[in-house]
């Protein structure tokens, strides 16, 4: 099936899978309203929630025609401040006319706007031509087909939820490039009006993303209807819109795959997860919560007690920088391990080094590893990345050694320690490896409260 980035896993998964779990009530409330109401099926609640509230959308504000003369000139950068409402939530949108040379020059034309808190909808003459929730993002888009020499009306619809919402980037940062790479800059004076003041008592979407991302929504959409169609097993690449929610997806993800081998009726068929990679800046000192190991930690979790399952470790990858590592060639290999072994029955080594048990000493821990194939191995210099802790639930760096298949973890500043991690970040020093090349996973031998425990968005 075709993949659609940034989902969380409760879109896979049917209603009457994630009702049991009370953990969506609200958003399932929303959806069962939605459809009593006849409304439109786009799969997120924003659009919805402009359908009913903005004024904007409801007269054609984007319409080249539309007249915007008593419109109040504002800056961009900017605008908000200027139309009364600096510090709360609002949907605003901005107006400008520019006029393009005859002949337009040929090749790619892409309007950029920097980047906007929250979401933003661009239209050119009238034609929509891009719009995204992602706020970090710099809006880059493709305009050619939207374009005409002569005279060109810019419409920018923006919703800000932030006191220092709305247009983010420096003023050289918005402009529009031309096939011949010529610029024209937009910072400057536009037309605004206020759509929404969204401020109490005004409600807020539940959501504001404009892709996909409901609960069911894609469940409904991609899987209910090729189903029962024969497959040989699924791939799960995901958790990264889940990990504010990590320690709940330990929840989610043994309910998502029961409920596809339901829907499939293959009986239990495989099912390899892919753990997530390393991602954004390493830190030097030890974390005691972190979202994207807690999603790590929960990926684990369910291949450990789901039958057919398997966990391809890929912590030794990713990009510190880029949510979208570009070597995929390790995900791939560690995945047709899983496949060889599990399936084919392969004498292949599909799993790192993994703790079997926790042996606390005077002074130190040792940890005992299954899955020890060819001995373990260090990677670098040395073994980093372990934790160590006491009662006092201070995390320590420790000093540790492998001594045949276990590891002794210990440390000069913590003299009694009871628990221990490894590689317990979103971005830690990968170092502990079995002959066969596979890295450990991160792992801790405490159940004490991590940061995303009891996280509900709703």
């Amino acid at each position: 099936m075709d993949p659609v980035g940034g989902t969380p896993a409760e879109a896979w998964v049917s209603a009457d899978a994630l009702r049991p779990l009370h953990d969506f009530d609200v958003p399932l409330a929303e959806l069962d309203r939605l459809k009593a109401e006849n409304a439109p099926e786009y799969g997120n609640y924003i659009a919805h929630w402009y359908d009913q509230y903005d004024t904007g959308q409801k007269n054609n504000w984007a319409a080249p025609d539309y007249d915007d003369s008593a419109w109040k000139s504002v800056p961009i950068p900017g605008g908000f401040a200027e139309l009364g409402v600096p510090d709360t939530p609002a949907v605003a949108w901005f107006r400008k006319e520019v006029t393009l040379p005859d002949p337009l020059p040929t090749g790619r034309a892409t309007l950029n706007l920097g980047e906007i808190e929250r979401m933003d909808t661009v239209y050119i003459n009238g034609k929509s031509v891009g719009g995204s929730a992602w706020v970090e993002n710099p809006r880059v888009y493709p305009v050619s087909s939207a374009l005409k020499a002569g005279k060109n009306l810019i419409a920018i619809r923006v919703l800000k939820t932030k006191p220092d919402g709305g247009f983010l980037s420096k003023p050289e940062d918005l402009h529009l490039s031309l096939g011949d790479q010529s610029n024209i800059p937009l910072a400057g004076a536009w037309k605004a009006k206020v759509s929404v003041d969204a401020r109490p008592p005004q409600a807020l979407p539940i959501a504001y993303e404009n892709w996909p991302v409901m609960p069911t929504v894609l469940y409904e959409g991609m899987l209910a209807p090729i189903a029962p169609l024969s497959l040989s097993g699924a791939i799960w690449y995901q958790g990264e819109q889940n990990s504010p929610r990590g320690y709940q997806y330990r929840r989610i993800l043994p309910v998502m795959i029961a409920d596809w081998r339901k829907l499939f009726e293959q009986g239990d068929f495989p099912f390899y997860i892919v753990s997530l990679p390393a991602f954004t800046k390493r830190s030097p000192v030890p974390v005691d919560g972190d979202d994207w190991t807690e999603t790590r930690e929960s990926q684990a979790l369910t291949a450990a007690a789901v039958p057919n399952t398997c966990l391809a470790v890929t912590i030794d990858t990713g990009d510190p920088d880029n949510i979208h590592a570009k070597d995929k060639q390790p995900v791939g290999d560690r995945l047709a391990r899983c496949a060889l072994a599990k399936y084919y029955g392969k004498n292949v080594v599909s799993s790192g080094p993994v703790v079997e048990s926790v042996e606390r000493l005077p002074g130190s821990i040792r940890l005992h590893f299954a899955h020890s194939d060819g001995g373990l191995v260090v990677k670098g210099d040395k073994l980093e990345e372990f934790s160590i802790a006491g009662e006092d639930r201070k995390w320590a760096w420790a000093d540790a050694r492998i001594d045949g298949d276990s590891v002794v973890v210990s440390s000069s500043s913590v003299p009694n320690p009871t628990q221990v991690r490894y590689a317990w970040q979103s971005n830690p020093a990968a170092t502990l490896f079995n002959g066969a090349g596979l890295p450990a996973g991160p792992f801790r031998t405490d159940t004490w409260p991590g940061k995303t425990e009891g996280h509900r968005p709703y």
